[in-house]
């Protein structure tokens, strides 16, 4: 399996660092053949020569059989450039329009819903990937000046929209969930949610063993925190699928713990842990591995080792139980310390 890994920012670059551990002792254990390349494109790079991702960089991501990125965002690249540059690239020049997001909680004393446990909330999100307001689409009128205009465009094609919903059904499907619920805001996006509405209604006739719904995307929040148990698949668009899953994250323990995958089936697809760079961590051994590892496990299982990829998130959900964890989850082990421990617990 060749595997090109980018880890990027801050605390990108320390739980990489141990899912790339993870996966070669899953490697040796199970004697897979592991090609793993690890690309310098970060801000660090971007500051010495200027240059985000290199010409053909994408291209060449799209022969290896899927991509690893740990984190980006860096205070001293204010806009945020190569960032832009090398994750959204990534989801847009590969076409990686589905954002998968698995929303499990591994340990009762990770959920912080009253009267809720672990076993509740399991549930995952489609998040549409390539299109909305993350197309930059917009621009500025009179900037500066009291006068000044800013317009954002949400965008949604009608192959955008079905494919990603066609995605989540699909999903359902092949793994015995019931139920899928569409989300969008059609009550005041009126146009664009016009184009969810009538691809939904026939999207879902070609699957009539699944109960299909729709919620308006802030009383879907509401539902989540007041009963996760009620949602199998959730599908909508890349802005409230971005807040929608960060709500999500926090049911599963933190966004430490949460895990997701950047796919267009078939093809070369990338997989991210959920946090963010937070770089006054960097270095400091308090970062969080499991999201990271849990990806890791992601990954393994859309490369067809499943076996492989349940025995990563058992010996994580072990580590949490045991609090053999980082801070944040009840431990007081460093980020290399907790990534040895999921070493020693996975049964393979």
């Amino acid at each position: 399996m060749k595997i090109a890994v980018v880890p990027g920012d801050g605390i990108g670059v320390d739980v990489t660092a141990e899912a790339v551990k993870v996966l070669e002792h899953v490697g040796r254990r199970r004697g897979l053949p592991l090609e793993l390349k690890f690309y310098p494109w970060s801000a660090d790079h971007y500051l010495k020569t200027g240059e985000t991702v290199p010409a053909g960089g994408f291209e060449e991501l799209s022969s290896y059989d899927a991509v690893f990125m740990g984190a980006f965002g860096d205070p001293r690249v204010p806009d945020m450039k190569h960032a832009a540059d090398i994750l959204l690239g990534a989801r847009f020049r590969l076409d990686l329009y589905v954002n998968f997001r698995p929303v499990r909680c591994l340990d009762d004393r990770l959920c912080p819903l009253k009267g809720f446990s672990a076993k509740d909330v399991d549930f995952v999100v489609f998040r549409e990937n390539t299109e909305g307001s993350y197309v930059g689409a917009g621009g500025h009128l009179k900037k500066g000046t009291a006068d000044e205009v800013a317009v954002q465009e949400d965008v949604s094609t009608r192959k955008g929209v079905e494919r990603i919903l066609r995605a989540a059904f699909e999903w359902a499907k092949a793994h015995g969930r019931k139920r899928v619920v569409m989300s969008d805001k059609s009550n005041a996006m009126r146009f664009v949610g016009d184009l969810w509405q009538r691809a939904f209604a026939e999207v879902k006739k070609d699957y009539p063993g699944i109960e299909a719904s729709h919620l308006y995307i802030d009383a879907l929040c509401m539902q989540m925190v007041k009963d996760p148990r009620q949602f199998d698949v959730i599908v909508t668009n890349n802005m409230f699928g971005d807040i929608a899953t960060d709500l999500g994250a926090a049911l599963q323990g933190g966004l430490g713990m949460a895990a997701s995958g950047n796919i267009h089936p078939g093809r070369a697809s990338m997989f991210e842990p959920v946090h963010g760079s937070a770089p006054k961590y960097a270095g400091t051994g308090k970062a969080n591995p499991f999201g990271a590892i849990l990806t890791a496990g992601l990954m393994l299982e859309h490369l067809g080792k499943s076996s492989e990829a349940a025995a990563v998130e058992a010996a994580v959900a072990a580590c949490v139980r045991e609090g053999a964890a980082t801070a944040d989850v009840g431990g007081s082990l460093s980020t290399s310390a907790a990534g040895d421990a999921v070493c020693a617990r996975l049964r393979l």
